[in-house]
């Protein structure tokens, strides 16, 4: 009896979805064939999956990802500018290409962050303090943005000293020789 409810309050697993050939994608979970939207609100939900190659078994769960990416950019209304997008390639390649990864990613995480506490406290907000808020000139706001700059200016800090101490090595290496 015990091994049971063991079982049934694991975590479940982790979800596998496999992509055929055919560019159909398969849900291993619910054994039924899904759509790309079907995988986006698996994202929405904060589901955990993994997208596999059929054929392979390679993990290409990165790549769907872009994809549905891509299908929102097309879709009218755009999250980022094209001088975004040529920004963010001009960093493939380049010494920094891992960091700006990981400072697009926190700077991600912190605004995520921002959005759940200010949805978590703006729950019982009156018209006056939603009035109130749209003005920034609620301490609340200016709190949560003051934290929000807070990290983002202490990633680039973070993200200059990586840089200094990348061109001392380099300059190391040619006073070196």
């Amino acid at each position: 009896m015990q091994g049971k409810k063991a079982r049934a309050s694991a975590k479940p697993a982790q979800r596998i979805i496999k992509k055929y050939p055919n560019r159909r994608l398969y849900d291993t979970n619910t054994s039924t064939y899904i759509t790309l939207a079907e995988v986006k609100q698996l994202v929405l939900e904060h589901e955990s999956f993994v997208v596999r190659d059929a054929k392979t078994n390679d993990d290409i769960t990165r790549s769907i990802l872009l994809q549905i990416i891509l299908e929102e950019e097309a879709g009218g209304a755009p999250m980022f500018s094209e001088a975004a997008l040529a920004n963010i390639i001009r960093f493939y390649g380049h010494a920094m290409q891992g960091f700006m990864g990981t400072y697009l990613e926190r700077n991600v995480q912190a605004f995520t962050d921002l959005q759940a506490k200010l949805a978590e406290q703006s729950a019982s907000f009156t018209p006056e303090m939603w009035a109130q808020l749209t003005h920034m000139q609620n301490p609340l706001m200016q709190g949560l943005m003051g934290n929000y700059l807070e990290q983002s200016k202490t990633m680039v800090e973070q993200m200059q000293e990586q840089m200094q101490k990348q061109t001392e090595q380099m300059f190391g290496a040619f006073i070196k020789r």
